[in-house]
C-alpha cells in the first residue's frame, strides 16, 4: 500500500456552471439517464455536511435489523453509493446503484439540485438534504482536500478560504448548493431539509422528525440502538463508517471523520478572515430564506 503510485492530483474546471473534476463527470452520460425508483431515498449534501453520518443512520433505520451483517462486512459506500463517483478503484456509483437488492435503496449525491437525474424528480423520491454552516463546512473540506487524494491540492487555509467565498470548490459554491436546495423544498413535498447543527444538539429529535418524514416509527429501544450506533466517536471507530478502507485517502495527514464539532472554525478564522467572510456572506445569501447557526 505504502509504494502504491498516486496519479497526480485533478485540477478544477467548469462543468455546466458548476466547478468539478473529472471523477465526477467521467461517467456523466449514465448519471444523467440514471433511472431512479419510486422508492429511492437520495441523500443529498454539500461535500463534509454530515452525508455519513445521515446515510449510516438511514442504513441503520432500514437494515439494522434486518440485515444486521451489512454492519461488519459492508462499508457504506457500497450500502450507500455515491452516485456520480467514477474513482476506477470501484464500479461507478451509478453501477453500484443499479445492483443494490435492498429496498429502498438508499444513495447519495454531492450534485447542486439543477444537475439530479430527472427521474428522482419524476419519480418524486423521498430526498433528505443535510446542510451544515458555511464556516464549519469550509474548515472541514479544507481538511478533507488535505487528505483526499482524488481531489485538488487545497493550497493553504488563507488561499483555501477565498476559493471557498468564490465558489471554486469541487461541487461549486456553497452558497449556491443550500439556497438552490432550499428552493426547491419549497416545491417538492417529499424533501427533508435537515440541519447538521440541529443533529448535533439533539440527535434524538432529529431522529423523530426523519423518521416521520419517511413515515417509519421504530420502538424506543431501536431508536436508541440507532443513535448509539450513530455517535461520532463510535462511527469514527467503526472501519465500515469511516473510509478508513478507501487507499485515495491519507488518514496519516487527517482522518475522514475529524471531529463533527460545531463552532470548529473558531479554531481556524482569523478575527480578519471571520470579518471579511461575514460580510461576503450577507450579500450572497441575502435573497434566501435559509438560516443557519454557527454554533450551537
Amino acid at each position: 500500500m505504502e509504494n502504491m503510485e498516486l496519479p497526480p492530483r485533478p485540477k478544477l474546471f467548469d462543468f455546466h456552471g458548476v466547478s468539478m473534476i473529472h471523477h465526477f463527470t467521467d461517467n456523466w452520460e449514465n448519471i444523467r439517464n440514471f433511472q431512479a425508483r419510486p422508492d429511492d431515498i437520495l441523500i443529498a449534501t454539500y461535500p463534509k455536511a454530515g452525508t455519513t453520518w445521515v446515510s449510516y443512520i438511514l442504513d441503520l433505520l432500514y437494515f439494522g435489523q434486518t440485515a444486521p451483517e451489512r454492519q461488519t462486512s459492508l462499508p457504506i459506500y457500497e450500502r450507500v453509493p455515491f452516485l456520480e463517483s467514477d474513482f476506477h478503484i470501484l464500479p461507478p456509483g451509478t453501477e453500484l446503484a443499479d445492483k443494490l437488492s435492498t429496498s429502498p435503496r438508499l444513495i447519495k449525491t454531492h450534485l447542486p439540485v439543477q444537475l439530479v437525474p430527472k427521474s428522482f424528480w419524476e419519480h418524486n423520491c423521498r430526498i433528505v438534504y443535510v446542510a451544515r454552516n458555511a464556516k464549519d463546512n469550509a474548515v472541514s473540506y479544507f481538511h478533507f482536500d488535505r487528505m483526499n487524494q482524488a481531489h485538488p491540492e487545497p493550497g493553504d487555509w488563507n488561499n483555501y478560504l477565498q476559493r471557498f467565498m468564490d465558489g471554486k470548490m469541487v461541487f461549486g459554491s456553497w452558497y449556491d448548493h443550500v439556497t438552490g436546495w432550499w428552493e426547491r423544498k419549497q416545491t417538492h413535498s417529499k424533501l427533508h431539509y435537515l440541519f447538521y447543527e440541529d443533529m448535533v444538539e439533539d440527535t434524538g429529535r432529529e431522529l423523530d422528525r426523519l423518521c416521520s418524514f419517511l413515515g417509519l416509527s421504530p420502538s424506543a429501544e431501536e431508536k436508541e440502538r440507532v443513535r448509539g450506533g450513530a455517535q461520532f466517536d463510535t462511527m469514527k471507530k467503526n472501519s465500515m463508517a469511516n473510509y478508513s478502507t478507501v487507499p485515495i485517502m491519507d488518514f496519516k495527514i487527517s482522518p475522514f471523520m475529524r471531529k463533527g464539532k460545531v463552532g470548529d472554525w473558531k479554531n481556524h478564522f482569523t478575527v480578519a478572515q471571520s470579518e471579511q467572510f461575514d460580510e461576503d456572506y450577507k450579500k450572497k445569501m441575502k435573497n434566501t430564506t435559509v438560516q443557519f447557526r454557527t454554533v450551537v
